[in-house]
């Protein structure tokens, strides 16, 4: 049960922390790519690699900081840098099949899904 309320507090803080940084460069912006999320995107790779290694390095740090931080915070902001570090994890181990299976899969099927749903939707609305 701690552990969960670690992560939800972590979820918490992340999932206003990208409302909030979307929102401020999208209103900032005059281009239709959306910024924000691709902020969010890359500050979430750059936290999540810097924190997995930083933390690895500390004997004294506890479990309890990892769940906080990488799957409640960052886990909240962005997805997108638990599929960035899986793939490295992957490649770094030598298994780049895997890595970019993982990688194509992600894309083509997130894309079809939303897709998907989309369809979905307003076929049910008429």
């Amino acid at each position: 049960m701690t552990r969960l309320l670690i992560i939800g507090l972590g979820g918490f803080i992340g999932a206003i922390a990208r409302y909030s940084v979307t929102l401020w460069i999208q209103e900032r912006s005059t281009s239709n790519v959306p910024l924000g999320t691709m902020a969010v995107n890359v500050i979430g790779c750059y936290l999540l690699g810097f924190l997995a290694a930083w933390l690895s390095s500390r004997a004294d740090q506890g479990e309890s900081w990892s769940l906080f931080l990488r799957v409640g915070l960052l886990g909240a902001f962005t997805t997108f840098s638990t599929l960035g570090f899986e793939t490295v994890e992957l490649a770094a181990d030598g298994n780049w099949r895997a890595a970019g299976l993982s990688l194509a899969g992600n894309l083509v099927l997130g894309i079809f899904a939303v897709m998907l749903g989309s369809a979905s939707a307003r076929a049910l609305h008429g």
